[in-house]
């Protein structure tokens, strides 16, 4: 691509506003690398909800500020002597060249799910190569953890140990819901709660086995509750009552009505 293409001109253009802000605003003078993950991980979701809403206009938006904290998180890490930006730009693009062998090697890959399995193969050898030998390694905890449970089941079955379906993984649920009631039972809250997290991590790798992203399909559950209890809310308000104020009869009749309101609830 030549060096005078109006984009990689524009990338250039936001590369020196970086680094301008970097030795002029007072702000960007006082931030450390240390500091800038949590504006990364808000811009991240940011852009994802745009994505998800298909907004154009907030997609350019919203891509442009991740684009921004990761241009700047490189500029201070480079600052910080941690990495050259260079380094760091030169080694993304030679990974993207290595996990694309059928691109820029003599490796063959006709399907999408060829391309994931070379890819998949390609990092178990680059973490191998640096001295990682759990499957499990590089899974950063940092992940949100419904996330992180997910891709610790993935990297799991890769390894050769999983569920076979979800029918055992909701027999799991139900083993360790079994456990949960025993800790209730006998008043330990730090066992129930362990029983509660295994259920979670269970549960949070039952989609992948019907074709479903876990975090996707949480925040379509969350959505739909969202709605929900704004139906609730304008049924409540329409009547003059107080949700605080009703019994748990009460708010049940109101949410089944509000579920039926829901263009939805016929077939959920």
């Amino acid at each position: 691509m030549s060096e005078h293409n109006p984009e990689i001109s524009q990338l250039a253009r936001l590369l020196r506003v970086v680094l301008e802000l970097r030795e002029q605003c007072p702000w960007d003078r006082k931030q450390k690398l240390a500091d800038l993950g949590k504006y990364l991980i808000e811009e991240a979701y940011e852009a994802a909800d745009a994505i998800t809403r298909g907004d154009p206009l907030a997609i350019a938006d919203e891509l442009g500020d991740l684009l921004v904290q990761v241009m700047f998180a490189a500029v201070v890490a480079q600052q910080e002597k941690l990495l050259p930006l260079l380094s760091l730009v030169g080694k993304a693009a030679d990974k993207l060249v290595r996990r694309h062998p059928h691109v820029y090697g003599p490796a063959q890959a006709e399907t999408a799910a060829e391309v994931v399995a070379n890819w998949h193969q390609i990092k178990r050898e680059e973490r191998k190569a640096e001295g990682l030998h759990s499957a499990l390694d590089g899974v950063a905890r940092a992940l949100p953890a419904l996330m992180r449970a997910q891709k610790l089941g993935t990297r799991a079955r890769q390894a050769g140990m999983d569920w076979t379906d979800i029918h055992e993984v909701l027999a799991k649920v139900r083993e360790e819901m079994d456990e949960l009631e025993g800790a209730l039972a006998a008043d330990d809250r730090d066992a129930a709660a362990g029983e509660l997290g295994d259920m979670l991590l269970a549960l949070g790798n039952a989609p992948r086995f019907i074709g479903y992203d876990a975090e996707e399909t949480l925040r379509r559950a969350c959505d739909k509750f969202v709605h929900r209890f704004e139906n609730v809310e304008l049924i409540a308000a329409t009547r003059g009552l107080e949700l605080t104020k009703m019994t748990p009869v009460e708010l049940e009749s109101l949410w089944q009505e509000a579920k039926r309101l829901d263009p939805a609830a016929a077939t959920k």
